[in-house]
C-alpha cells in the first residue's frame, strides 16, 4: 500500500458523508432566505471535509501511539499497521486542520468574526476526541462530539454563512444530520467492542453493551427520518422524500438485528454512509425545492 493510496485509506472515505450531508442540509435550509450569498457554501464544504479528514488522521495517530490499534477488526490504520510513522500521520492531521482553519477564516471575514470561536472549538474537540491526556472518546462521549459538530454546528453554520441567520428548519436538519453521523460512529464502535474493552477504551458502545448498542443504532436512523418528516410538516413539504433513505438502510438493519459481529459489520459501515447520503441529500433536495 504505497504512495497516496495509503493516505486515501487513512482519510477513511466511508466517513466523508458525515461531512457532506450537514453542509447540503444547511444550504437547503437557506434557500428562499433573503440576502443569501451562495459562493460561501464552497468554503463551508471545505471546512467540513477537512475537519472530518483531520479528525480521522488525528484519531489514527492518537490511537496508534497509545497502542489501541495494534489489534484491529476493522479497516487498516496507518500508525497501528506500520504503514506510516506517527509523526507523518500527525502532520497530515495538522495539515487537514490547517486547511479547515484557512477556509473558516475566509468565511469569518465574509460574515462574522465570532465564527472563529466556533472553528477553534471544533478544532480542539477534533483533536481531543482521542488525543491529549484525557481523550473524551475513551469516556463514551464521542457521540456527543459528532452530534454537536457534524450535526448542529455544521448544518446551522452552513445555513448561517449563506444567509447570516439560522432558521428553525436548519436546527431540525442539524439534529437529523447529527443522528445520521452518530449512527456511523455507533456501528464502528459496535464492531470494536471486544478490542476496545480489552485496551480500556470505554466508548458508549462498550458502556451500553452489544444489545443496547444495536437498538441505539436503529433508533438513530428512525429518529433521523422522523426529524426529516418533521421538517416537511413544519415548512418544507418535499423534505419528506428523505425518508426513502430507510430503504437503503434495510441491509444494514438486517445485519444489526441478525447479530453480525467483527468483520461482518464492516459492510454495515459502508451501507450506513450510503444511508447518510441518501437520506440527507434527498431531504436537502426536497427542502430546496420547497423553499
Amino acid at each position: 500500500m504505497a504512495g497516496m493510496n495509503r493516505w486515501l485509506i487513512g482519510a477513511r472515505p466511508r466517513t466523508l458523508p458525515a461531512a457532506v450531508v450537514p453542509v447540503a442540509l444547511g444550504a437547503a435550509a437557506a434557500v428562499g432566505e433573503p440576502g443569501s450569498v451562495w459562493w460561501r457554501i464552497g468554503p463551508a464544504l471545505i471546512v467540513s471535509l477537512a475537519l472530518q479528514v483531520g479528525v480521522n488522521y488525528a484519531n489514527d495517530y492518537s490511537d496508534g501511539v497509545r497502542g489501541t490499534d495494534e489489534v484491529r477488526v476493522g479497516p487498516v490504520r496507518l500508525v497501528g499497521s506500520g504503514l506510516a510513522s506517527p509523526g507523518a500521520v500527525k502532520r497530515a492531521a495538522l495539515a487537514a486542520f490547517g486547511v479547515a482553519a484557512l477556509a473558516g477564516l475566509g468565511l469569518a471575514a465574509a460574515t462574522s468574526w465570532w465564527l472563529l470561536a466556533v472553528g477553534a472549538a471544533a478544532l480542539l474537540a477534533g483533536w481531543g476526541y482521542t488525543g491529549g491526556p484525557k481523550p473524551y472518546g475513551y469516556l463514551g462521549l464521542g457521540e456527543v462530539f459528532v452530534f454537536v459538530f457534524f450535526g448542529l454546528v455544521a448544518t446551522a453554520g452552513s445555513c448561517y454563512v449563506v444567509c447570516e441567520r439560522v432558521t428553525a428548519v436548519a436546527w431540525l436538519a442539524g439534529c437529523a444530520a447529527g443522528c445520521l453521523a452518530c449512527a456511523l460512529l455507533v456501528v464502528n464502535n459496535l464492531r470494536d467492542i471486544p478490542t476496545d474493552r480489552e485496551v480500556g477504551k470505554r466508548t458508549l458502545a462498550v458502556r451500553l453493551g452489544d444489545g443496547p448498542t444495536r437498538l441505539f443504532y436503529i433508533a438513530l436512523l428512525l429518529l433521523a427520518v422522523g426529524l426529516v418528516v418533521a421538517i416537511s410538516i413544519l415548512d418544507r413539504p418535499l423534505a419528506a422524500i428523505g425518508a426513502a433513505g430507510l430503504l437503503v438502510a434495510v441491509p444494514a438493519v438486517k445485519a444489526i438485528r441478525g447479530g453480525a459481529k467483527g468483520t461482518a459489520l464492516i459492510p454495515v459501515l459502508g451501507t450506513t454512509g450510503k444511508v447518510q447520503l441518501a437520506t440527507g441529500l434527498l431531504a436537502a433536495v426536497g427542502m430546496a425545492i420547497s423553499g
